[in-house]
């Protein structure tokens, strides 16, 4: 069951809505356990106890979510139910809301949106009572520096506090106003304009979405990127304020960002590290903190959260958050041990690691890189060649069977240039290997050989090596026979080869092929040379094999959508009782008895709308092929008469160009009419020539026509013929 499904949780908000606190309060929990930044959810929760008049559950809610939704419609939903409740107290109710006003602009006074809610502040210190003088001036001062903080945060209620500035200034005193107004003119001005280019990235924000582990969704990365964008943009400090209310800026605009992005851990990262950089150390802990708490099953955010606790020398507690990942992890634990390991080499020495590894060893769970990499350290860090040595021993009794334990070893006896024991403990290995699991270290031996022997124990080798992988082939008999190929795999050194690109990719071709040639089932599998270069050719001491198996990995089409055009929402248009829109009708009114029934006919197509210049183009350009038994008396009697008839289905029976495309004669009638006589003379030798003809040699209108049609060529012409024919009101004569 996904617990993430947005759909159902949307269905189970709107009926909670519909019920009493009572029986809506376990739904709203259950929601906001996997949804805990909802800020949307929060507020229908708070709101039904407020209509329930509880004031201590609301009280209670409040203090759960306020902090980590800082959403401006969650925030007024408090200020309303702190004005409610302190209504009748008097001064000292009026004293608790204009705390919490100063509470929740401190919170989410930068918000683009938080223009009403200054206002609102300011309407309300200016309805408080005073009666004395001094009361008077304190009431002014206040109401002034509220002013002056507002019209410096870019709002989309910033202009209008401006206004209201000026006339509060001037009606407390024109000549103060002056000085005042223009030193603060520059300030609005650049607020209204941060405004205007902030607002075109908060626009590109989707502030309904629910935070959901990654899927990967284009509107997911759309809207991650939107987020960073804005990050990045608060980060320039576009308005040139000071650092502190910059810092302010852009830490709210990350708490707003984790609402939405709550599970994703490169935003908490990235915000703790921005508060590290800047200092704020203390608030980076903090970040982690929360950040491991949202994310319990990030391995990663845990190291890094380790390691930036190592880095101001916190030891204790990065020791607390490495032992952590062992026990939450206990089956799948050898990269912990080995980040535990290099930890305590670190921070407590030689001794306290080598303890830990010789604890982490007798554990079932502990695999071979535990061994090698300390080991590694041993020999890198502590010089100490004969303790890794041993380590390596240690663990060839209990990882034999594993090639990646056996070439890591093989290594470091390489660094030590013992190569009397590599040769030993590669042919230990082989003795013991299954042949399918040898490929890489016979590949390594064989590698070895070529830098550390001679001419014959490279032979020698490879000889071996060809005879124990054919086992593994169908085909032994060719997988035994010596190729070129092998005589490039050993003299090609690095990037350096004996063979040009085009020699390589011979034979890189025909030896691949060789290899899968009694796979019978995978015939159809072809190497291109685009596949086959030096960067991928399993040729030489460090690059990689050719693919062992000759199956086509092919792309997964279980999910692919199919196109459909009736998904494109098209123009609406008015049809009557017909089923034509009433501009088809008006048109089928001025055309001839023959076309319109030949248009009513045709068949309904559902799609896209082919271009009518496209098409008529097409036809006027191709050639119409004429049949060997086309009866002339009958072509010439089936004439209609008419301008446009004779034109059409004259160019059904003249000549042909040079390039193929049909001859139109000129469309004066009474010359035509004196010429029927020659040209029907000719209409046999004009049969042999078009049906003898080779398809146009044109590209562009070939392309065309099999774009168009979807047909063959010689079906492209027997269509356009049909089509003719039905034009010119001529029965369709067939073309043998």
């Amino acid at each position: 069951m996904d617990i993430y499904n947005i759909e159902a949780a949307e269905i189970l908000a709107n009926e909670a809505q519909l019920l009493p606190i009572g029986e809506a309060a376990p739904i709203y929990e259950k929601l906001l356990a996997t949804f805990p930044t909802a800020a949307k959810y929060w507020k229908q929760y708070v709101e039904a106890y407020m209509a329930a008049k509880d004031d201590e559950a609301t009280k209670q809610i409040f203090s759960r979510c306020l902090l980590s939704c800082l959403q401006i419609n969650l925030w007024r939903c408090y200020i309303n139910f702190i004005r409610r409740v302190n209504d009748k107290r008097g001064s000292e109710g009026l004293e608790e809301t204009k705390k919490a006003f100063d509470f929740m602009l401190n919170y989410v006074g930068n918000d683009v949106a938080s223009g009403p809610v200054w206002m609102d502040y300011i309407a309300f210190l200016k309805s408080m009572p005073v009666v004395t003088p001094q009361e008077e001036s304190h009431r002014m001062t206040t109401v002034r520096k509220v002013y002056q903080k507002a019209i410096l945060v870019p709002t989309n209620h910033v202009e209008q506090l401006w206004k209201d500035y000026e006339n509060f200034e001037n009606s407390v005193s024109r000549t103060l106003a002056k000085g005042l107004l223009s030193e603060y003119q520059p300030k609005f001005n650049s607020a209204k304009a941060v405004y205007r280019e902030r607002k075109k990235y908060i626009d590109d924000i989707d502030w309904n979405m629910l935070a959901v582990p990654p899927t990967g969704s284009y509107k997911e990365e759309q809207q991650c990127l939107a987020w960073k964008r804005l990050l990045a943009f608060e980060k320039g400090n576009p308005q040139r304020i000071d650092a502190t209310t910059a810092n302010r800026r852009v830490t709210f605009t990350y708490e707003q960002c984790l609402m939405y992005l709550y599970h994703h851990p490169d935003i908490w990262y990235v915000y703790g590290m921005w508060h590290a950089k800047n200092g704020s150390m203390d608030s980076a802990i903090k970040i982690f903190q929360r950040a491991v708490k949202a994310l319990p099953d990030s391995e990663v955010l845990k190291y890094a959260f380790a390691e930036l606790e190592e880095s101001r020398g916190a030891i204790q507690p990065a020791k607390t958050i490495y032992e952590s990942l062992i026990a939450e992890n206990a089956s799948m634990t050898s990269l912990a041990h080995i980040q535990f390991i290099r930890f305590l080499r670190r921070t407590e020495g030689i001794e306290a690691a080598r303890k830990y590894f010789l604890d982490a060893r007798k554990l079932p769970s502990c695999t071979y890189h535990v061994y090698v990499a300390y080991a590694t350290m041993a020999f890198c860090l502590d010089k100490d060649a004969k303790v890794a040595q041993s380590v390596f021993e240690a663990g060839l009794k209990r990882f034999m069977h594993e090639p990646g334990y056996i070439l890591e070893y093989a290594d470091f006896l390489c660094r030590l240039n013992d190569d009397r024991n590599v040769r030993a403990l590669f042919e230990r290995a082989l003795s013991l290997l299954p042949p399918e699991e040898s490929i890489e270290v016979w590949k390594r031996f064989a590698q070895f050989e070529q830098t550390y022997g001679d001419l014959s124990s490279i032979l020698k080798v490879e000889q071996r090596r060809k005879e124990a992988l054919s086992r593994t082939s169908e085909d032994a008999l060719s997988a035994l026979e010596n190729t070129l190929y092998d005589v490039v795999s050993r003299y090609s050194y690095m990037d350096l080869w004996p063979c040009s690109t085009k020699e390589l990719d011979y034979l890189s071709r025909h030896e691949w092929l060789a290899k899968n040639i009694a796979n019978k089932g995978d015939k159809s599998v072809v190497l291109t040379s685009a596949t086959l270069d030096k960067g991928t050719v399993g040729v030489g001491s460090n690059t990689k094999l050719l693919p062992q198996s000759a199956k086509v990995v092919r792309p997964e089409i279980s999910r692919m959508v199919i196109y459909d055009p009736r998904q494109i929402k098209g123009p609406d248009f008015s049809t009557t009782s017909s089923g034509y829109t009433k501009e088809v009708e008006e048109i089928l009114k001025r055309l001839s008895p023959q076309m319109t029934s030949f248009i009513t006919n045709l068949p309904a197509i559902e799609g896209p709308s082919p271009d009518m210049e496209i098409v008529l183009s097409v036809l006027l350009q191709s050639t119409l092929p004429v049949g060997h038994n086309i009866d002339k008396s009958a072509i010439s009697g089936s004439q209609v008469p008419g301008a446009a008839t004779s034109d059409l289905s004259g160019a059904g029976k003249s000549g042909l160009n040079q390039n193929g495309s049909a001859h139109r004669p000129p469309r004066d009638g009474p010359r035509r009419k004196n010429s029927e006589r020659g040209r029907a003379q000719e209409d046999d030798d004009t049969t042999t020539t078009v049906q003898s003809r080779a398809m146009p040699r044109d590209i562009f209108r070939l392309r065309q026509i099999h774009r168009s049609r979807g047909l063959g060529s010689s079906q492209s012409g027997s269509a356009a013929l049909s089509s003719g024919s039905v034009f010119s009101g001529e029965q369709s004569a067939s073309s043998g």
